[in-house]
């Protein structure tokens, strides 16, 4: 792509594309996206390409950056490779001619992700929800994205050649993009620390000297727990939001020292801009001024991008989840207390549909414990924590807005604790009736006792609805949540 085109020009625009739902507004228009900038099976593409010399412990050992043509064999899907994996004959006998790279994929991946692990990167790993909708776009149930072998083996790739070509531009002192994460602030860990201790988890180090192995053990101390996912989200939380720099400041959650985005030129302007360099480094340093001067500006204004299309599918998610939650109005499930404010607590449903219980509706004033994020019933005892199960009923959803409101049930769930500084002895209610014990555990699906829906409201189009293109398949399906890296 020249530079400085009407077609560059709004590729910077828009410096990303915006993944929502069944959807995607494209960074570039979807004939060159889909089609000569597509890896599709059996034609010859020009490309980029890292090629690695790898060693068993994970590291580089040799490396060339350069201009490649490559021509795939077959267009695979993560489903095919996962299957593949798991030993499934029927597919191992349709693609038995690439079975056995495969399987050094595999194995390559297990290397890289023990390699990053060893030293220190953390794993942020949380539900994320897969809406599926109908012809007219309307939802019709939200499942959980499963990320399997094939897909984390991707991202190790991606990830080893990020690194590599990061390392090769800083090691040659030219001016360069990077994709930084800087360490956390001590405040924002402080507080990671408070909750993590409330649930009787020692935390080796403090918040401004506490080092990625240190919060590795945490999480991995508290894993298969119930609220292992909700630590997970708070220590992300924690963070700080990558970001893309003219400086290198490594990165901190991948406990690399090197990081830049070079994998995804179609969707992300960044990586067009490392190919470029690429490519005009190869021919003459004396471009290095240029890129010297125009690197801060572009490195703003995809960070600033990045953040509108996070905050867009974000919006678009929770529109989705409150349409489809319409439906289940005055339904009761068993849920997870996700996050404890002033104004109430957050519960969430096994699909990840989030809902608000208000204070105002809680059978008792409580106090909130801001220190380790409980609610506490002043006459009853009744205590919330986050990770904690809940009987809740959905009384209010609204897909204009996104928001989605429940109620508390009473259950066997429940958590007494008497007095303010008693000795911390917990006691479980029980429910009164058996039949309670046949209640649906969370799966949506038994439509019963539905109240009027509320009203819809007006509101301004988004800028994403108004330039998607329905069906567009570049990246569809990818996880929101890799965009942290």
């Amino acid at each position: 792509m020249t530079e400085g085109s009407a077609l560059d020009k709004e590729a910077l625009n828009r410096a990303t594309s915006v993944y929502v739902t069944d959807r995607v507004v494209p960074m570039l228009p979807e004939r060159l996206s889909n089609g000569i900038c597509s890896l599709n099976p059996q034609v010859d593409r020009l490309t980029q390409s890292a090629i690695m010399e790898i060693d068993k412990n994970g590291r580089v050992r040799n490396y060339t950056i350069t201009q490649t043509v490559i021509k795939t064999s077959f267009r695979m899907t993560y489903s095919d490779v996962n299957d593949i994996i798991a030993g499934d004959e029927e597919k191992r006998q349709d693609f038995k001619k690439i079975v056995p790279s495969i399987e050094l994929m595999a194995k390559l991946h297990e290397t890289l992700e023990s390699m990053r692990i060893k030293r220190g990167a953390l794993n942020f790993d949380t539900n994320e929800a897969k809406i599926l909708v109908d012809k007219k776009g309307k939802p019709v149930d939200i499942v959980l994205r499963h990320r399997g072998v094939a897909e984390r083996m991707i991202e190790s790739f991606m990830l080893i050649a990020n690194e590599t070509v990061a390392e090769h531009f800083s090691k040659l002192d030219l001016p360069f993009i990077y994709r930084i994460h800087e360490e956390p602030k001590a405040e924002k860990v402080q507080k990671f620390i408070d909750y993590a201790s409330s649930f009787g988890l020692r935390i080796y180090g403090t918040a401004s000297e506490i080092s990625q192995e240190a919060l590795q053990d945490i999480m991995s101390t508290v894993e298969g727990e119930p609220y292992a996912d909700v630590l997970s989200m708070m220590l992300l939380r924690s963070m700080q939001q990558a970001r893309y720099s003219e400086h290198n400041h490594g990165h901190y959650g991948l406990a690399a020292g090197y990081y830049t985005h070079f994998t995804s030129p179609i969707r992300r302007y960044p990586d067009l801009l490392v190919h470029r360099m690429i490519r005009d480094y190869g021919r003459s340093k004396d471009v290095a001024d240029h890129f010297e001067q125009v690197i801060p500006e572009i490195a703003t204004q995809s960070s600033i991008r990045e953040r509108r299309a996070i905050e867009a599918e974000r919006e678009v998610e929770a529109m989705k989840k409150a349409e489809y939650m319409e439906e289940y109005v005055g339904e009761e499930y068993d849920a997870v207390v996700s996050s404890i404010v002033k104004f109430g607590l957050f519960v969430e449903l096994p699909n990840t549909v989030e809902g608000l219980i208000h204070i105002t509706n809680l059978p008792e004033f409580y106090h909130f414990n801001e220190r380790d994020l409980t609610l506490r019933g002043e006459k009853s005892g009744i205590t919330f924590r986050v990770g904690q199960q809940i009987r809740i009923r959905v009384e209010r959803a609204d897909k204009m807005t996104g928001e989605i409101d429940f109620s508390f049930i009473p259950s066997e769930f429940d958590v007494i604790e008497k007095g303010l500084k008693g000795s911390g002895r917990k006691d479980r209610g029980r429910r009164s009736d058996k039949k309670e014990d046949k209640r649906k555990s969370g799966r949506l699906g038994d439509k019963r006792k539905h109240s009027p829906k509320d009203k819809k409201k007006k509101s301004k189009k988004p800028f994403y609805k108004e330039l998607a293109k329905k069906g567009a398949k570049h990246g569809k399906g990818r996880g929101k949540g890799r965009r942290a890296k």
